[in-house]
Order: structure tokens, then C-alpha cells, then sequence
């Protein structure tokens, strides 16, 4: 019996180990879950994005944007009625399941939304309910100076654990993750573990970019692009140049410009602005990463042409 009680506990104690080494070769092949927003994988490998605003909140629009092929959309809720309902429909519109077949989670056009409520008034509820509806990304208006950057990423972000690195600056986003959840197409605890601002996390899937509009902000720049969170400085031109009370055109709005360029470079930070399509090369040569070059109101290029063609054509003889 005793030889037969040695090879019992043998054959049990290889069959363990075994059933250990198949367990660790499946944890250890397991590939990580791929990055859901593309817009940090174009930023990591160098290369720019490129965007438009978008005033014409409804889930039409999120449809048509959504296979333009840019590489993010700035839904504007500053400037265009602030209802989330809208947005909701907004963001559900740009939900294309042949894509998500095809391609996975990934998001191709990456939904940021501007906030309606700037900086300075630091309304953390707006940041909440946007990002609760599966927003990937945020542009908050109005940011002058490092204090409220920091709010604005503390609005941004769930409270960590206690021995996380990363735990500053503390997270004050309530619970409430499943509808976002549910529409990046992660359980909640993934969502809520991937739901963190990039690149402090460096896994995180959200992005804030803080609006450099005013003379305070050029000023404070280095402190707000300092500001652990902060994923992106957004140059406005418009609200610059009358911050400093002069015309757009006028030189100082270009030397305010310039000296956000420099802290950009300096401390690593992306830097987009809006633009035109003639002016692409000239930021991108000045080192700006990002850049919103147009919206989605007025006519497109093809109808004007069309329309011009049309008005200059004459009937042969």
C-alpha cells in the first residue's frame, strides 16, 4: 500500500504543478487590452491630430462625423446650448457597430466635449455628468491659472487608491460609471480602473486640454502645463486677442503665442489651437500637435465648388 499512497501523491503533485504552469503561460500570453483612444496613440507615436469643432449637437451629426475620418471631434456645449441630452444622442450617433466589428473598441474619431463652464468657476457637477456619458476627452475653457487646472483635473479624475503613485492630485469625481462604462464596452471595474487622465496615468484612456485664452493664462502657462493631469494646452486666438485688447492680427496675440509655444516644448506637453487649412504647416512647423481646422457648420468644400461651378457656367451656342 505504502508504494501505492507514494505514486498517488506523485501523480497528484505533477498534475498541479502542471495545472500551475498551464495558468502562468495563459496569464503571461494574455495580451493587454488594447488602447481605446486612438487620439493618445497618435500623440505617443508622434504623429498630429487633426479635428473640427462641432455646434450641431444631435446624433445625426455624431454619425457623419464619426466616419470623416478625423482623428477627434470638439463638441461644443461653450457656445451651443448646454444639454446633455443632446450630447447623449451625440455621442450613441457615433456608435458604429460594422466598425466595432471590425476594428474593436478602438474609437477612430475620439469624442472630446468643451465644457460650458470655464476654469475659474470650477463647476465640477458639468465635468461629472459630461464624462459620465462616455466623453474620452474634455476641453475646459477659461483656464487661468494652475489652481484651477488643478481643479479641473481633480473634477476629472475618481479618487485613487491610497498606495497608487499617481494618487495626486486626489480625484473628486463621484461614482456613477455604467452608462460610460457600457459605451466604451468595458465591465465598470475596468472602466473605472482605465477611466484616469493621460498621460499622468500612462493608461489612462482620458485626455483633458486646458484653453490658454487670456493674458493670466499666457502668464501662469508654465505652472498650468506643469499641472500633473493636464494632457493638453488649447491656444484660444479669438478670446487671446481681446483679453490683451488688441485685434487678432496684431503682433502681441503671435509673441503671447509664441511663449506658450516654448513652455509646450519645454515641458513636453501637447499644444493645439484652431486654424485654417492654410495655416496647417505653420503650426505644425511651430510644433503645435493638434489642431481643430474647421467646424461642421456652413457649406462643404465640394457644395461651394459645386455652387461656383454652376454660377460661372454658360450655355454653348
Amino acid at each position: 500500500m505504502k508504494p501505492f499512497l507514494v505514486r498517488c501523491r506523485l501523480i497528484f503533485f505533477l498534475f498541479v504543478l502542471t495545472s500551475a504552469s498551464i495558468v502562468f503561460r495563459t496569464v503571461m500570453a494574455e495580451e493587454p487590452i488594447p488602447r481605446i483612444n486612438r487620439y493618445i496613440e497618435l500623440m505617443e507615436s508622434g504623429k498630429p491630430a487633426f479635428g473640427i469643432f462641432s455646434s450641431n449637437v444631435s446624433s445625426r451629426t455624431g454619425a457623419s462625423v464619426s466616419s470623416s475620418g478625423l482623428d477627434f471631434v470638439i463638441i461644443d456645449l461653450e457656445h451651443s446650448p448646454y444639454d446633455v441630452t443632446r450630447l447623449e444622442a451625440y455621442l450613441l450617433g457615433m456608435l458604429n457597430k460594422a466598425e466595432i466589428a471590425k476594428n474593436g473598441l478602438k474609437t477612430r474619431t475620439v469624442p472630446f466635449v468643451r465644457v460650458p463652464a470655464a476654469g475659474r468657476e470650477q463647476l465640477q457637477f458639468v465635468i461629472k455628468q459630461v464624462l459620465d456619458l462616455g466623453a474620452m476627452g474634455l476641453v475646459v475653457p477659461h483656464v487661468d491659472t494652475a489652481e484651477e487646472a488643478r481643479a479641473m483635473v481633480q473634477a476629472s479624475r475618481f479618487p485613487q487608491l491610497k498606495e497608487a503613485p499617481d494618487y495626486e492630485p486626489a480625484g473628486k469625481r463621484g461614482i456613477g460609471y455604467g452608462w460610460a462604462a457600457r459605451y466604451w464596452g468595458l465591465s465598470g471595474s475596468e472602466y473605472a480602473r482605465r477611466a484616469d487622465l493621460w498621460p499622468h496615468d500612462s493608461q489612462g484612456e482620458l485626455v483633458l486640454w486646458i484653453m490658454i485664452e487670456t493674458a493670466d493664462a499666457v502668464t501662469n502657462c508654465r505652472a498650468i502645463a506643469e499641472t500633473p493631469g493636464i494632457g493638453g494646452l488649447f491656444i484660444g486666438p479669438s478670446d487671446l486677442a481681446f483679453s490683451l485688447g488688441v485685434p487678432l492680427n496684431d503682433p502681441a496675440v503671435d509673441e503671447a503665442i509664441d511663449q506658450v509655444v516654448a513652455v509646450a516644448k519645454e515641458t513636453g506637453v501637447p499644444l493645439g489651437t484652431l486654424c485654417s487649412g492654410k495655416d496647417v504647416p505653420k503650426r505644425l512647423s511651430q510644433g503645435f500637435r493638434f489642431l481643430a481646422v474647421g467646424s461642421d457648420g456652413g457649406l462643404s468644400g465640394s457644395v461651394q465648388e459645386a455652387v461656383k461651378t454652376g454660377r460661372s457656367w454658360k450655355a454653348s451656342d
